[in-house]
């Protein structure tokens, strides 16, 4: 047991963690999503073009980007000498826990000044739905939405994959996640292309995102909040929402802190009414907002060391 715990502790998952809680994303650095996110506008251009149809063309883009990532993480992280660092560098830069946090305290911060269109620009930056017209109530709504959702999408998920594949299996998930969030629309543009891309991130998300509320129940537990009415409404709620995967935290935090999430939301300047989750007519307080970073930081926090303890133990 004391070996598992050894090895637990000094394992590629925990410092890379620990980086990104300590620096948050490397900004001065070639950030491999930035690199995905240029290469995804490039092969676009040229996707769009192709004879096959922008169905099966967006499907072989998935294949290409994805395939294409593990290829170069797997090749950077397996040479000599520098293989080592490689693997660190990518681990720490697919994990986004410390900067969501950072920037959720500074959205925070700023609505609790009363600098609403700064509030505003921070959390826009978080989320793809419109907030230049967003109140105080709908900012801090909105963030504790983009805090719950990304604790799978920015943390769980990739942690998961790199506890079972390595930095290479870590990126093939961002490649995805990455293509998703670029072209998973249901707009005219992307409807076709990035329908491969959106069914492709669905599934790999799939597991994780009901890992992320497990582990959020016991995060709640742990800080003796409802946890027992949250897993109770749980897993009904999450299946009345368009993704397959996002309800689950977000009705988990819901539940947990008791606010209110959903209703009416504007994409590409268009009204949106999403599923109501948690108890109806809550508000966001200051207060509920600043538990929302302590549950989904222990809830992280539980799941490196459940999946990396449960990796250890798997080798023996």
């Amino acid at each position: 047991m004391q070996k598992i715990l050894v090895l637990t502790l000094f394992s590629l998952p925990v410092i890379a963690t620990a980086l990104d809680l300590l620096l948050g994303d490397p900004q001065r650095l070639p950030h491999p999503v930035r690199l995905i996110g240029k290469w995804l506008d490039w092969l676009e251009r040229h996707a769009r073009a192709w004879v096959l149809g922008p169905r099966v063309s967006g499907a072989l883009c998935v294949l290409l980007t994805a395939g294409g990532v593990w290829a170069v993480v797997e090749f950077f992280t397996g040479l000599h000498y520098v293989g080592m660092l490689a693997s660190l560098y990518f681990a720490f830069a697919g994990l986004a826990l410390g900067q969501l946090v950072d920037e959720g305290k500074d959205a925070l911060e700023l609505l609790d000044e009363g600098r609403l269109d700064e509030a505003r620009e921070v959390v826009g930056g978080l989320v793809s739905r419109e907030t230049t017209a967003m109140d105080a109530a709908d900012l801090r709504k909105t963030l504790a939405e983009t805090l719950s959702e990304n604790l799978c999408d920015g943390y769980v998920a990739p942690l998961f994959y790199l506890v079972l594949g390595g930095p290479a299996l870590m990126w093939t998930y961002k490649a995805v996640s990455t293509m998703d969030s670029m072209w998973g629309y249901k707009t005219e543009q992307y409807r076709d292309l990035g329908w491969a891309a959106a069914k492709a991130d669905d599934i790999l998300a799939w597991l994780p995102a009901r890992l992320t509320a497990l582990l959020l129940l016991v995060a709640g537990a742990l800080l003796r909040l409802p946890w027992r009415e949250a897993a109770r409404r749980i897993p009904a709620e999450a299946r009345t929402m368009d993704s397959p995967n996002a309800g689950w935290p977000m009705s988990a935090c819901a539940w947990l802190l008791e606010g209110s999430m959903g209703g009416v939301a504007i994409y590409f300047g268009e009204a949106k009414m999403k599923p109501e989750l948690g108890p109806k007519g809550q508000d966001w307080s200051v207060e509920k907002i600043t538990k929302i970073f302590r549950l989904i930081v222990i809830a992280a926090l539980l799941g490196l060391f459940v999946f990396q303890a449960l990796r250890v133990s798997a080798t023996f």
